[in-house]
């Protein structure tokens, strides 16, 4: 321990615990937490942005409670980086790792730049489970099969959790930070924003609860009610772990502890935690995965990539003509979230019945979702795409009627959303109509639209296009 400050650079890790960055800076002297809203965060949608600033205010406040703060800055990180240790006399900066490649990019950058300048700079791991070198097939090449790569781990010991610090030695001054309600970052969603902000749940103590709630009971059933979009089967960790306010590895051990007491989808709910791993060992080792085909060959499928097509605006919209795709855009416009059965299925419809490039819904979700995952958002377009690794064969396409009847019987959900035709709309189904832009001049008591193309000539068509793609 020195009197020097160390730098706690604050990304996609909102929590004290389990944090291997903050920890080390901890052992190194007073610690100067810092936000940079930078040249990678800048580019993010608008929905998960807002919901990371809200999730970073939520941490300044805890910090508050540890004797600290969070510093707020705007501007290219090794930039802001260099003004702070000027401004403060910093000795090293500390950081948790990055794998996508817009942020390895960036921190390469910030590392080099540091070290020119005689600082400490350094990342640590936390951001999964296992880092993307570390896991090899027998001749030493990346996993590019899901299956064998889950094998490859599941045995694998994690790091035991660390707990959050009980203080956080300030330093002897602070600097200036920036207030992040000037950012006015809320200001692009309009009248959606506080409709939006009634599903948000942020915060570390918020994301342990909900981590502690689903493993002591929907753990259970896991395994078959994760595919039920009517009911609440899925764990919803998605939003903690895409900001970092739980660690992966805090999941894992809740996960393992769930499967020694017997609870039958615990192994199920590790999987999806490994899938998400899966996701960046991906990004790192074949980049291109987050904005090109993954397989190359795609690259000259006939796919629209005219975002202002009719069939576009109408499947943003919630407009398609078929309940269950409808549905789930409107829940992901009204929440910021949709059910994984449900983005299959919409992003199978997109790319399939309406031949539209996967890149066009990827770039609607990076701007909508609240749990938005650089990694993981591509990995999933792709693999319901077809030009992914580890893919849904092109000819497997999902139908949105018989779909519907399985995983959403009784039509609970699709009446959750669907206002039209209802005499009495649920508040769900309304909110829609109070968050849209008035743009979209969309009411609930319009007609429901027929379908741009029925589930049968959609599929043909699809079936059709990639025939002559392959001959």
């Amino acid at each position: 321990m020195t009197d020097t400050p160390v730098i706690w650079w604050v990304r996609r890790d909102l929590r004290l615990g389990d944090n291997a960055a903050l920890a080390e800076a901890l052992g190194m002297g007073p610690v100067i937490p810092v936000f940079i809203l930078d040249e990678v965060f800048q580019t993010y949608g608008v929905a998960p942005l807002w919901r990371f600033v809200l999730g970073a205010e939520h941490l300044a406040e805890t910090l508050k409670d540890k004797g600290s703060r969070l510093i707020f800055r705007k501007g290219p990180a090794l930039a802001v980086l260099r003004d702070i240790i000027d401004e403060t006399g910093a000795g090293a900066v500390r950081w948790s790792r990055a794998y996508d490649p817009d942020q390895v990019a960036r921190d390469r950058e910030v590392k080099e730049g540091l070290e020119d300048d005689g600082i400490d700079a350094k990342s640590l791991p936390g951001h999964v489970l296992f880092e993307p070198w570390t896991v090899e097939t027998q001749s030493g090449g990346f996993y590019k099969v899901f299956t064998p790569y889950w094998r490859n781990v599941k045995e694998r010991e994690v790091a035991p959790r660390r707990s959050a610090p009980p203080d956080i030695p300030a330093p002897g001054s602070w600097p200036d930070s920036d207030d992040p309600a000037d950012w006015d970052l809320a200001g692009p969603m309009f009248r959606g924003a506080d409709i939006l902000k009634k599903h948000m749940t942020i915060g570390e103590e918020a994301a342990s609860t909900r981590l502690a709630a689903f493993t002591r009971s929907d753990i259970e059933d896991y395994k078959a009610a994760r595919d039920r979009i009517d009911l609440h089967g899925t764990s919803r960790m998605s939003e903690h772990l895409s900001w970092g306010e739980i660690s992966p590895a805090s999941c894992w051990h809740a996960g393992v502890r769930a499967m020694e007491d017997g609870k039958a989808g615990a192994e199920t709910f590790l999987k999806e935690l490994v899938w998400r791993d899966f996701a960046y060992h991906l990004a790192w080792h074949t980049p291109r995965l987050v904005d090109e085909n993954w397989r190359e060959e795609w690259d000259d499928f006939p796919w629209n990539e005219d975002e202002r097509k009719a069939e576009v605006k109408a499947w943003k919209q919630g407009r398609t003509g078929m309940p269950l795709v409808d549905a789930a855009m409107r829940e992901l416009w009204v929440t910021g979230y949709m059910h994984n059965r449900a983005r299959m299925n919409v992003a199978s419809y997109l790319t399939k019945h309406l031949m539209c490039h996967w890149r066009i819904g990827q770039e609607w979700f990076e701007d909508c979702l609240i749990d938005w995952d650089p990694a993981s958002n591509a990995l999933g377009w792709q693999w319901a795409a077809g030009s992914g690794p580890d893919a849904a064969p092109y000819f497997r396409v999902f139908n949105p009627e018989t779909q519907a009847e399985k995983h959403d019987p009784d039509a609970d959900y699709r009446t959750r959303w669907i206002a039209e035709g209802q005499d009495d709309p649920p508040e769900t189904a309304c909110d829609y109509f109070r968050a849209i832009p008035n743009r979209w001049k969309m009411k609930a008591t319009d007609a429901y639209p027929d379908p741009i193309v029925s589930a049968s000539d959609g599929r043909q068509k699809a079936l059709d296009a990639y025939g002559a793609f392959k001959d």
